[in-house]
């Protein structure tokens, strides 16, 4: 669907998209929907420009904004009504299976001076393989001042679904041991590093260490504090009640063969979730939006 605003581009094997719009440019793969680069004009990037991505036909892109469904991580670790939806006896892949689903371009409009991008995903007959639901998935994008990032589920079937998901996004900083996240000062966390213990978050977060952990009953909004680049990223969520910060640290890079062992520095995740107890259970006709709204201002 052509428009002066998109563009489509060919990276390795994937069909992408380039989106321009009031100075600012996205770029999304067909495959998953996937934003792997958000940057301003005369800014640095937003989205962790991870020069060891892989562009293959049937592997999940390593930075940017991965779409975790209908399942969070591993899939034994999620709750048991999320697991009771799946019938299938092969392994099960981490995040889900839409992330290397191939979606539609399905509108460009503009709104007033925002520019919306909505891509869908074609349910088959019959639902997903080992996943037998008839539930319509929406992500539309809009850029304006900021990125809007909206994940919509509509179950279209006869029975209750439930699923657990995430919005993965890969944030570009200058250095993660010399950043901070603003806005979870009292928020009770599961530390996944340290044997899945609960804890509670005092005061900013400093990153130290490898750091994987699950905020629960979150705030609204959280802010990214990076120094070093004068500016604060600030991500307001919607449709959530729990987030996941993640860095690999060292040791953990060097086992991912789509990012350089020296790459973990220069990227955080935080992700803007439903998972463990946050899960979404969508009755018949009914619909779900998980999503957040980023922008960087100056400090």
């Amino acid at each position: 669907m052509p428009t002066p605003h998109v563009e489509s581009v060919k990276i390795d094997e994937l069909d992408c998209w380039r989106i321009r719009h009031n100075g600012a440019e996205l770029m999304v793969a067909q495959q998953g929907a996937h934003i792997f680069s958000y940057q301003r004009d005369g800014e640095q990037p937003l989205i962790w420009p991870n020069p060891e991505a892989v562009f293959k036909r049937g592997k999940g892109i390593r930075t940017g904004v991965p779409v975790c469904w209908p399942w969070f991580g591993v899939f034994d670790r999620n709750p048991q009504s999320v697991k009771a939806m799946r019938q299938s006896d092969q392994p099960a892949g981490a995040h889900g299976f839409v992330r290397t689903a191939l979606w539609e371009l399905a509108a460009t409009e503009l709104e007033g001076h925002a520019l919306r991008v909505d891509l869908v995903l074609p349910v088959p007959t019959g639902g997903f393989p080992g996943w037998p639901h008839q539930v319509d998935l929406k992500l539309s994008l809009l850029l304006e001042d900021q990125l809007h990032i909206h994940l919509t589920s509509h179950n279209r079937g006869t029975d209750t679904v439930t699923l657990s998901q995430a919005l993965h996004t890969y944030f570009a900083v200058s250095d993660v041991r010399n950043v901070d996240v603003d806005g979870l000062d009292g928020v009770t966390y599961i530390d996944t590093a340290d044997g899945w213990a609960v804890k509670v978050q005092s005061g900013l977060l400093h990153f130290t260490a490898e750091t994987d952990r699950i905020y629960l009953d979150m705030p609204s909004q959280v802010s990214i504090v990076d120094k070093d680049w004068q500016r604060r990223i600030q991500l307001t969520a919607e449709g959530s009640k729990s987030t996941v910060i993640w860095n690999p640290w060292t040791e953990r890079a060097k086992a991912f063969d789509d990012m350089a062992d020296d790459g973990w520095p220069g990227m955080l995740c935080i992700e803007t979730a439903n998972v463990l107890d946050d899960v979404v259970s969508l009755a018949p006709g009914e619909s779900h939006t998980l999503g957040v709204s980023i922008s960087a201002v100056a400090l």
